[in-house]
């Protein structure tokens, strides 16, 4: 049990599995502006992790410059603009799912090994190219099972694949700056700062925005999707995903991150009973083989 719990890609996996049920949630709220959401998904999960974060309040203070820092980036870029940009770009395409935007934020991975190269330093084996790739091909062909991306959605199209790639810049980087943090501080603590950081500068934009009315007019029904995105694919989703990255480098972390459009097409197949082509079987094994071989290189990495 002790080597399993240390075994972190496994809950990166795992946290990828929860993200991909995401949207089932999120259906009823898409009337509320997205940052409104992200006040209040973060605002929950901070209420809900503060218990937890009071005993730990020495190590909070001890946080040196740096880290902070760390925390500034990750809050700013993950928590609000890389949730927004990316809303904002499924906006311009009308929500066509599996589009240009789905496609482009699929670039994630490149940044987190740029960004756990300049900020972790880590080093990238050979071998990790070609994972990269086969895995880059096999999400591809889990999410665009007829190998061609829709790009007649307007002229948002452009807008739209410069706000996906900006989504994926800012998560990308986020993942690095996160393990950074989680490398000098429990998870917990990063989670829960995350979250109450998140919080405030939410409630800053939906002020400054002039959402103010639409922040204190949710619905009970949207309270408790809420509160049920926190307890399922946000805020628990995050401590298991927190956890995973503790212990793993962010390179082999990139790639057992995309689990989650596998396991998204694999809920379709399951939930609204739609039948997988050749191309995404195809591309599921690809995925598959290059995240067993990477969890591999993630489980020597932390052994050494």
């Amino acid at each position: 049990m002790k080597k399993l719990l240390a075994f972190g890609p496994i809950f990166i996996i795992l946290a990828a599995f929860l993200w991909s049920l995401d949207g089932l949630l999120r259906v009823s709220l898409y009337s509320l502006p997205p940052i409104v959401v992200v006040f209040w998904e973060h605002f929950i999960g901070f209420l809900i992790l503060l218990p937890l974060l009071l005993p730990k309040w020495k190590a909070v203070t001890a946080i040196k410059p740096k880290v902070w820092g760390a925390f500034a980036w990750v809050t700013v870029l993950s928590s609000i603009l890389g949730t927004v940009l990316y809303t904002a770009a499924l906006g311009k395409v009308n929500y066509i799912q599996f589009s240009v935007v789905v496609l482009l934020q699929q670039t994630q991975p490149l940044f987190v090994v740029l960004f756990g190269r300049l900020i972790l330093k880590e080093r990238i084996e050979k071998v990790f190219w070609p994972l990269l790739v086969v895995a880059l091909v096999g999400a591809y062909l889990v999410s665009f099972p007829t190998g061609s991306v829709n790009v007649g959605t307007g002229t948002g199209t452009a807008i739209a694949a410069l706000m996906a790639v900006g989504a994926a810049f800012s998560w990308g980087s986020s993942t690095a700056f996160s393990r950074y943090a989680l490398i000098r501080l429990p998870s917990l603590v990063v989670t829960g700062l995350r979250f109450g950081l998140a919080s405030v500068l939410g409630i800053l934009l939906v002020v400054a925005m002039g959402y103010q009315n639409q922040a204190a007019g949710i619905t009970t029904n949207q309270l408790w999707m809420l509160m049920g995105i926190a307890l399922s694919t946000g805020m628990v989703a995050l401590v298991i995903y927190y956890y995973g990255l503790k212990r793993t480098p962010a390179r082999v972390s990139a790639i057992c991150e995309l689990t989650w459009p596998l396991s998204a097409v694999a809920l379709d197949y399951v939930y609204f009973h739609k039948t997988l082509a050749l191309s995404q079987w195809v591309g599921a094994v690809l995925l598959l083989a290059s995240i067993t071989a990477v969890s591999r290189m993630g489980k020597k990495a932390s052994a050494t």
